[in-house]
């Protein structure tokens, strides 16, 4: 083990890993709610939607959850068809109405059924699994099993091993990290912090190359599992705390 590159990083994530951080990071959106569901379904969506500048999709969130009296679950689990109305002028990006409508529909069946986001990975998550990446793969495919699917928005909600599936793992690790530094919300029990993988983007990338943390070649699923495992070495209980660090 590099201990002065573990030093170095635990030291920029002990800099980063605070509440000064929540303020320009769209992570701000899901820590304005105090019910789970509120907080799941507002990370959720709020992640789906994280390309592109941090205000513009902190703005974009903002705008979305306004839409929904900004009690999101309320509004999911008891609206009707009508309502849904509102949200054809919604648009971020490539995220058009087609992909808000259908989230509501899925959001909607979902939440009448289930008391929680959670169960929709834990129940595809394979028993003695060292990552998340059978919750990923199954829950790409639970979330578009409804027969209105549209093709076009699995774009939006991607899976291993086709993508780095960077916005679901950001989601994740907002969801199951611990809560004691005031950033992650550490609500979900049933995934352990050891489980998650690295959300890679091309920042994240650009450092780990540059400290030679990940030398393959493409930014794809193999880097995903590459970068995590070498971070493991630095903590196997935490990986993705490094996030904060790169």
């Amino acid at each position: 083990m590099d201990t002065s590159l573990k030093d170095y990083l635990d030291e920029k994530v002990e800099f980063f890993e605070n509440i000064n951080f929540i303020n320009k990071d769209p992570i701000l959106i899901p820590h304005r709610f105090t019910l789970l569901q509120d907080i799941e379904i507002t990370a959720f969506w709020t992640a789906m939607l994280a390309w592109g500048k941090r205000k513009s999709i902190i703005n974009s969130a903002e705008k979305l959850f306004q839409l929904m009296d900004n009690a999101p679950h309320d509004f999911i689990v008891n609206h009707e068809e009508t309502d849904r109305k509102k949200f054809l002028s919604f648009v971020h990006r490539t995220f058009q109405p087609t992909d808000t409508l259908y989230f509501l529909e899925f959001f909607q069946n979902y939440y009448r059924q289930h008391a929680s986001l959670e169960t929709a990975f834990t129940n595809h998550l394979l028993y003695g699994s060292e990552t998340i990446e059978s919750a990923l793969a199954g829950f790409h495919h639970q979330f578009f099993s409804l027969t209105v699917a549209p093709h076009r928005t699995r774009k939006h909600v991607s899976h291993p091993p086709k993508s780095t599936c960077k916005r679901l793992n950001m989601f994740l690790r907002w969801m199951v990290r611990s809560s004691a530094k005031g950033v992650d919300f550490g609500i979900w029990k049933n995934i352990k912090s050891a489980q998650l993988l690295m959300p890679l983007d091309v920042h994240v990338e650009r450092q780990a190359r540059q400290l030679n943390l990940l030398l393959h070649t493409k930014p794809d699923w193999k880097a995903v599992l590459e970068l995590t495992e070498n971070l493991r070495a630095f903590d196997a209980n935490d990986p993705v705390k490094y996030d904060f660090a790169l």
